[in-house]
């Protein structure tokens, strides 16, 4: 069953928020800003150091021995990652010999849905219609019941048991004749199940009465294991064990890929995924400005709102004034960091630039100036 609340604001009320959006725009757009222009800089320094690190790397065929003639340098290598530790989780004493032993928790639980339609009325006011529904999910943490909004349901949710989810790692990872330090162990992925319960393979600890016909409470305990497997990595040697390449301009890089990867790949790789946070960073940017500008003058829509008709055009002008002035700032800003950052490449874009503006310019002018003959005469 569905649960309908209405609320309604009053004209003072939303004016007092709109107020309180010109702070919030403010501080929107001055971050946004700040961000921009840290990611072009990011992006310009992790892409001269890959460069860096690519002209210094070198192959390191043979990871049984430990050969003083690489230390200190940046390697490629490949190989396995094997481990003699056993790991166990205590709480419900699983063990295995691998390199990371993870507990996932699922709780079942009722959880709410809520979705709102808001109507502006006649003298500024606005109405808001919320209507909650309900259903049972598995999820990843017990959910609060006594907040739900519909009297009943509200606390019926527990659990069984509370269980947390973790995750275990070997201390001691063999590459060769190395051992890999903490971040690449981390890194180290491909997580297959633990068979905890019989030899079906099972790798599930379910914590109520029927794991087909779940009840609320119950609680579901998976297991996973990450086994040795081959990995190249992109390191410096530093005794018998990795250290991060440090660049000239500070940042640090090393990198740990699954399989049997070239150094041109890892890099490749490394490079693409620099230019896709570059531009999930640009665009993140673009609309925090325009979500910015937005709440800043969001109070001009909301002087409007006493005849709803007119606050809709003024809201239509205010977005699209938003978006045309955002969009031009987040480009402002970032070829502002570029001459910061890369000003020979920049100064070549804008000279360029103004060329192919100057050549349309002068060649739509002379278009314009050429006379055009007369029409010939109708026989």
């Amino acid at each position: 069953m569905a649960y309908t609340e209405t609320t309604r604001t009053s004209y003072g009320k939303r004016l007092g928020n709109s107020f309180g959006g010109i702070f919030t725009g403010l501080l929107l757009f001055i971050g946004a800003t700040v961000l921009i222009w840290w990611n072009e800089g990011r992006a310009v320094k992790t892409d001269k150091m890959l460069k860096e690190a690519q002209g210094q790397v070198v192959e390191m065929p043979d990871i049984s021995r430990i050969d003083p003639a690489f230390e200190g340098k940046l390697v490629h290598a490949t190989g396995m990652a094997t481990t003699v530790d056993s790991l166990v989780d205590s709480q419900f004493k699983v063990g295995t010999r691998a390199i990371a032993l993870k507990r996932d928790v699922e709780y079942y639980q009722w959880v709410e849905h809520a979705e709102s339609h808001s109507k502006d009325k006649l003298g500024g006011a606005e109405e808001t219609t919320t209507t909650y529904t309900y259903d049972l999910q598995w999820v990843s943490s017990p959910v609060n019941s006594a907040d739900f909004h519909d009297p009943d349901y509200r606390s019926e949710n527990f659990v069984r048991q509370q269980v947390e989810s973790d995750v275990k790692y070997a201390q001691n990872v063999s590459f060769g004749a190395f051992r890999l330090n903490t971040s690449q162990i981390h890194s180290i992925s491909g997580s297959t199940p633990l068979a905890v319960v019989d030899s079906t393979g099972s790798n599930v600890i379910y914590i109520g009465a029927d794991p087909s016909k779940p009840d609320v409470g119950d609680v579901r305990v998976t297991f996973t294991q990450v086994k040795p497997a081959e990995v190249s990595i992109v390191a410096c040697v530093s005794g018998d064990t990795f250290t991060d390449y440090t660049a000239k301009n500070g940042k640090s890089f090393s990198a740990l890929n699954m399989g049997n990867v070239s150094q041109e790949e890892i890099f490749e790789g490394e490079h693409s995924a620099n230019k896709l946070l570059l531009w999930v960073f640009r665009i993140l940017g673009l609309i925090l400005v325009i979500a910015g500008l937005r709440s800043f003058f969001s109070i001009l829509v909301t002087v409007f709102k006493v005849v709803p008709f007119l606050s809709n055009i003024v809201g239509m002008g205010v977005g699209l004034v938003c978006g045309v002035v955002g969009f031009a700032w987040t480009l402002i800003v970032a070829a502002l960091a570029w001459v910061a950052y890369r000003p020979v490449v920049a100064i070549i874009l804008l000279v360029i630039a103004a060329a192919v503006i100057w050549y349309f310019a002068t060649h739509g002018k002379k278009k314009e100036d050429t006379p055009v003959p007369p029409a010939a005469p109708a026989e």
